[in-house]
């Protein structure tokens, strides 16, 4: 690979226990009306009420949608959209997991710009700059609050559908790992595996052929030497810490390691992109409304073995990096080691093994198939190749749980 390289982040990352007491200082220096996109249960927490009075002292006039439904349904947006008429933010925030910080973004981006979100789905169809956006994780997953990308869901195309554009990075990310100790096991474990998840697609995908275009023709632009060093951290954080904070939601540390393995992650895959893992995930995941990052992780396992004739090298990378025992093993070996590994560390978290155990019909095998290698994006990004055959390799491999059917 050559020493090609491309990051795109936010103006700023605030990083550190505490640090959400940022927000209002923040806010007020980007306008004096703001919309506070979250969900019903964080709408109640006393954390969230805090931080509204923040923003009340500092003479912040605040409209609060608490309505964010999982995976952003066109109608949830058409709601807040229709709730804060006249209001006119100028700047929005997001509070919460991956589907409150997307919807900030693509309110945003309409609030700004118009339209329907139909008009923006795809790669670069955002015009230009939006109003503000501050996003405020409260899982360890989604790496929204650094990414340039916001995923909807739309039903008559039974499918979620990513709006993709530089200009979607929120201007300010406050990445506060205390927001993240009230998340319940299960939700602990599917954010933390969709982070790691980020970090190998991104460590692995395909690298291009870096022309002087490469970057202005492309959100996601494949494997690159500075999106390479957020995944190996990434990667090396969640998998020291992953399983410690899935055990004991109160243990600081796990919980500040896993909210670093997250962001990093998204820095990773903001630019890099991810690859089939995650096209698979797609239409699993709109077919059985499970959550996203126990989908993606599920499948990861399956497609490292598919992908591990093109990956040794990189897949040994990792297991030396997470410090499995390399002495005298070769990248072959060690490629199928850390594959094990993975596996094994995702279900001490309770990752679903096998698309039935996640509740996809049996007959929707072959249907998972064909949607998934219609998400060109992401497959082209795949570093092996795929064409349908292949696909249906893995998605009848990934249903039935037989891994080893994929090794080679």
């Amino acid at each position: 690979m050559s020493l090609f390289g491309l990051l795109r982040l936010p103006a700023s990352i605030v990083f550190g226990s505490g640090q959400r007491a940022a927000l209002a200082a923040t806010a007020a220096k980007l306008g004096s009306r703001a919309l506070v996109c979250t969900d019903a249960r964080l709408g109640r927490e006393p954390m969230f009420h805090a931080l509204l009075a923040d923003l009340a002292k500092a003479g912040i006039t605040a409209r609060v949608f608490d309505r964010t439904q999982p995976d952003v349904p066109l109608a949830s947006l058409e709601d807040c959209l229709t709730e804060v008429a006249g209001f006119k933010p100028e700047v929005v925030i997001g509070i919460g997991g991956g589907s409150c910080m997307d919807l900030a973004k693509t309110i945003a981006l309409l609030v700004t710009h118009g339209g329907r979100p139909e008009s923006y789905y795809g790669e670069n169809k955002v015009p230009g700059p939006l109003i503000p956006v501050i996003a405020l994780p409260t899982t360890a997953g989604t790496g929204s609050e650094v990414t340039p990308v916001a995923v909807v869901s739309d039903h008559a195309r039974q499918s979620k559908v990513g709006i993709s554009s530089p200009h979607l990075i929120p201007k300010v990310a406050i990445c506060d790992p205390e927001l993240t100790v009230s998340c319940p096991p299960a939700i602990t474990a599917a954010s933390g595996a969709d982070a790691l998840t980020h970090a190998i697609e991104s460590f692995t995908a395909a690298a291009r052929v870096p022309t002087a275009q490469l970057s202005i023709d492309n959100v996601f632009v494949g494997k690159n030497v500075l999106s390479d060093q957020f995944a190996l951290l990434a990667i090396t954080q969640a998998w020291s810490s992953l399983h410690r904070a899935y055990a004991d939601g109160t243990d600081l540390e796990a919980r500040e390691r896993m909210m670093l393995a997250a962001l990093a992650a998204g820095c990773a895959f903001g630019t890099a992109g991810t690859a089939a893992a995650h096209a698979i995930q797609y239409p699993v995941g709109n077919d059985t409304h499970t959550a996203h990052g126990a989908g993606v992780a599920l499948l990861l396992p399956y497609v490292m073995e598919y992908n591990r004739l093109e990956c040794a090298t990189s897949y040994a990378t990792i297991a030396r990096a997470v410090g499995l025992d390399a002495a005298g093993k070769t990248d072959e070996q060690l490629s199928f080691e850390v594959i094990d590994a993975i596996a094994a560390l995702l279900a001490s978290i309770g990752i679903p093994r096998t698309l039935e155990e996640l509740g996809l019909a049996k007959d929707r095998q072959d249907w998972t198939a064909e949607n998934a290698i219609g998400i060109t994006r992401l497959i082209n990004n795949n570093p092996r190749k795929i064409d349908l055959a292949a696909m249906r390799r893995i998605t009848r491999a990934a249903f039935c749980g037989d891994r080893l059917s994929l090794r080679a």
